[in-house]
């Protein structure tokens, strides 16, 4: 039931393996989360029209299990949220759809969602953080960013494959499952030899195609999986932790953040906490149950962004895979 006054959202995710649903309120904060993750075959990567069919199969009773654990009935909501991009088409058509068609039997107004936006703004809901300089990085995005007139301004990214791609590419040649973060970060601890991989960076962007590469072309000569997993992550994670550190005092922030599904790997957050240590900045980063994708990210910003007159036709809720979050205006922290 509802509160007084109180704004409530239904948000779906879908950019990718996951198909989220969530209920989120302005005053009560992510009200439930409920999440089926697509799977595919070991050695495979995601195949975009079968993980859209796995979301069209769970869509219902995804819906109707996040009404359930947020004990709020559909006409109490007064808005949907779906993610607009970027993603793989298939999925988020899938979301969008979905969202149309709770849009439309309920009479509610539709809301689009920035899928990286959401990554930052349920990490700044769970932790506190401000005004910090965001560290993003998941299969889809691998960007430094900060807030500034009225949208977050990108000071650093990846200039081809992102950090989450590199560690699911690579584990995926040597016969690991997708997503497979939490497996090489296993790995690596056995890890005991440094491999000489090339470290890339062009100004404050980072280049991961060339570690893969070299990574991969190690592994074929017989180089142990241990030491290549702790090689490549300490190269990968010392090229975004040296961006971050230069976005950091350049702009003087005095809090980073760390968020996005690969945020959950440890060694990452030691790296990145000595930077803030450095920098007299405070250290957050995303809880886990909210690292990876999931539907809160989409209904948290979702009553962000109802709440600042963001709302779309039925019509024109169009979806956009290749959307950048530099591109989107984000009035309610303007």
């Amino acid at each position: 039931m509802r509160e007084r006054d109180e704004v409530l959202c239904l948000g779906i995710e879908s950019s990718a393996h996951t198909f989220g649903v969530s209920i989120a309120s302005d005053k009560r904060g992510v009200l439930c989360d409920v999440n089926a993750v697509y799977k595919p075959p070991p050695g495979k990567g995601i195949h975009p029209r079968e993980a859209s069919q796995h979301h069209s199969h769970v869509a219902p009773s995804m819906v109707k299990r996040a009404f359930e654990q947020a004990g709020v009935s559909p006409a109490e909501l007064d808005a949907i949220a779906y993610c607009k991009g970027p993603g793989l088409g298939p999925c988020l058509r899938v979301g969008a759809t979905v969202a149309r068609t709770l849009a439309s039997a309920l009479n509610k107004p539709l809301t689009p969602v920035h899928h990286a936006i959401g990554h930052i703004e349920i990490a700044a809901y769970a932790t506190g953080a401000i005004d910090p300089l965001v560290v993003l990085v998941s299969g889809g995005h691998t960007s430094i960013a900060a807030f500034a007139e009225g949208r977050w301004r990108v000071f650093g990214e990846t200039e081809d494959i992102t950090l989450g791609n590199l560690i699911d590419m690579f584990a995926r040649e040597i016969g690991l499952p997708s997503p497979a973060g939490p497996a090489i970060e296993e790995l690596a601890k056995k890890g005991k030899n440094l491999v000489d991989l090339p470290y890339l960076q062009k100004g404050n962007d980072v280049s991961y195609s060339g570690l893969l590469t070299a990574a991969l072309a190690k592994y074929r000569e017989g180089i142990s999986v241990e030491d290549l997993a702790y090689s490549l992550q300490e190269v990968a994670f010392a090229e975004l932790a040296e961006a971050a550190e230069r976005a950091l005092a350049l702009l003087e922030k005095r809090e980073l953040l760390l968020t996005g599904g690969v945020a959950a790997n440890k060694r990452l957050q030691e790296m990145l906490k000595v930077v803030c240590e450095e920098h007299d900045a405070r250290f957050y980063v995303v809880p886990m149950k909210y690292a990876g994708d999931c539907g809160a990210q989409i209904a948290w910003t979702g009553v962000l962004a109802y709440k600042s007159g963001v709302v779309v036709s039925v019509e024109e809720s169009f979806v956009s895979p290749r959307w950048r979050f530099d591109e989107v205006d984000v009035p309610w922290r303007s």
